[in-house]
């Protein structure tokens, strides 16, 4: 389960340092792809296979699906952990989530999201001002 938030930065060539917790539990390679909100998502290989599973047994006849399928698989790609505890984030993933310096990685759950600490700032101060709605929702929801 990944868990937490840390702050790094990204240098001039595109390559972020991947927190030691995370970095054991991702694997040496793992699956960064375009997410919601304009983050990204990263997926142990183990995690990845199994949503592609998902996504693969949706109805690709509907138009959502299909978009967001190519959406989603469009953005992916493959990353490898340097000797450094580095990655290199594609341009296209850099660039569809305003990636430029400062990043925010986000633990969560499954998966690790990758923010620009800008966005994540103001999702963090939105998603706190809706934390007690959210939660009386998920109580409804047997949570």
């Amino acid at each position: 389960m990944f868990m937490g938030e840390y702050l790094h930065t990204i240098d001039g060539k595109g390559r972020l340092i991947v927190p030691a917790k995370f970095r054991e539990a991702l694997g040496e390679k793992f699956i960064a792809t375009k997410g919601l909100d304009h983050c990204l998502f990263i997926y142990p290989a183990e995690e990845w296979q199994a949503l592609e599973q998902k996504l693969r047994a949706l109805p690709f006849t509907q138009p959502d699906v299909r978009a967001f399928v190519r959406f989603f698989f469009s953005g992916a790609s493959e990353c490898e952990v340097d000797k450094q505890g580095r990655i290199l984030l594609p341009a296209n993933l850099r660039e569809y989530a305003q990636l430029e310096k400062d990043v925010v990685l986000v633990g969560v759950s499954s998966r690790v999201e990758i923010w620009s600490q800008a966005l994540w700032t103001d999702y963090s101060q939105q998603a706190e001002d809706a934390y007690t709605a959210a939660a009386e929702s998920l109580v409804n929801l047997g949570i």
